[in-house]
């Protein structure tokens, strides 16, 4: 069953918002957010609005495993690879074919396989490990991180290149503490599921005096650290207890005295041109555009973004572009002066 986005604040009926607009494109997606949020499901989300709804959602953890085992779990390996190789198995990427591929955490991915990673994306080919022969490979990637990756990037410690490649639509997913109109409808929704999982316990609903100081803690887990307390007081049958166990880790996590610490939100979604980036361009103001203006706009604005990178890694070699991109030469100057995108310097004169 596709597990549903709860949530009343406006942050997350813009995620909800963006998540119909893109379903639909195939573009490459980053989910960016603390751990806990529910990035997974969001991806989930978009599959199933996807027209590839009904083919393989195939998810890896790229922090949970070293780099020669993310390699072949990847990339499958063919018998004999390595040592212990004593059948052929099928990597992610041949088993997501036609699907989707959901590379969680890929901020913590090994620099090397960011390389081949982005070789798969460029050439839409990969090789099985052991393996002188290229498959191909039809896979939607949606990509999740807790990282910063543009101070990855800036650190050495994630590829540029690699970054504008997944990096075509970012959805942003702000924390619980940021939220916390969301915390009652998540703890009435996940009551409900956890009261049909646990057969022999009675429905536990809180008091509103404990939603109340529920909806005041700071959630440093997110909404995963509000699943276990939820499943923890079902269990206990006692919200009294479960509600000073947690003012007590508080206490023992932040260093303030026991209670909860309801941090201030720093930075609020405000529109859907926090979640779309718009190239450097001046934010719209959505109050004033319609939908599907919005949607224009924002298609767009990808358009440019892919079209100029593709342009600039071909040194403007608008025929080689034209072939990566998958549409004619002339369709491509077409885009090229409908989108305003222009070479740098260098490249200006040269073509000049």
């Amino acid at each position: 069953m596709l597990p549903p986005i709860i949530g009343v604040s406006q942050s997350i009926e813009r995620v909800r918002e963006l998540i119909h607009h893109v379903a639909d494109t195939g573009l490459n997606i980053v989910i960016t957010g603390e751990s806990g949020v529910g990035k997974e499901v969001v991806a989930q989300n978009l599959c199933y609005l996807s027209p590839r709804k009904n083919k393989p959602f195939v998810k890896i953890n790229c922090a949970a495993l070293p780099e020669g085992l993310l390699e072949s779990e990847l990339f499958g390996y063919e018998r004999g690879a390595f040592t212990g190789a004593e059948q052929r198995r099928r990597g992610k990427f041949e088993l997501a074919h036609g699907g989707v591929l959901f590379l969680d955490e890929i901020g913590d991915m090994p620099l090397l396989l960011q390389g081949k990673l982005l070789h798969v994306l460029q050439s839409g080919e990969f090789s099985p490990l052991g393996s002188e022969k290229d498959l191909k490979t039809d896979t939607w990637i949606i990509a999740a991180t807790n990282h910063e990756l543009e101070q990855d990037i800036r650190k050495g410690a994630f590829r540029e290149d690699l970054y504008y490649r997944l990096n075509i639509i970012k959805i942003i997913i702000p924390p619980l503490r940021e939220r916390p109109e969301d915390v009652p409808p998540l703890i009435d929704y996940y009551i409900e599921r956890y009261t049909a999982q646990f057969h022999n316990k009675p429905l536990l609903k809180p008091s509103s005096r404990i939603i109340e100081r529920l909806t005041e803690y700071s959630w440093p887990g997110n909404v995963r650290e509000l699943q276990n307390v939820l499943k923890r007081a079902l269990v206990l049958g006692d919200w009294e207890e479960v509600v000073a166990e947690l003012v007590k880790n508080s206490a023992l996590l932040t260093g303030h005295k026991p209670g909860f610490v309801a941090e201030p939100a720093t930075e609020k979604i405000k529109g859907i041109a926090d979640l779309v980036e718009f190239n450097g361009e001046s934010r719209p103001e959505l109050a004033s555009l319609a939908l599907k203006k919005i949607k224009k706009k924002a298609l767009e604005n990808i358009e440019r973004r892919v079209i100029s990178y593709v342009l600039e890694q071909t040194a403007w070699n608008r025929t080689k572009a034209s072939k990566i991109l998958k549409i004619s030469y002339k369709t491509l100057l077409y885009k090229i002066s409908d989108l305003n995108i222009e070479p740098p310097g260098e490249a200006k004169s040269e073509l000049n």
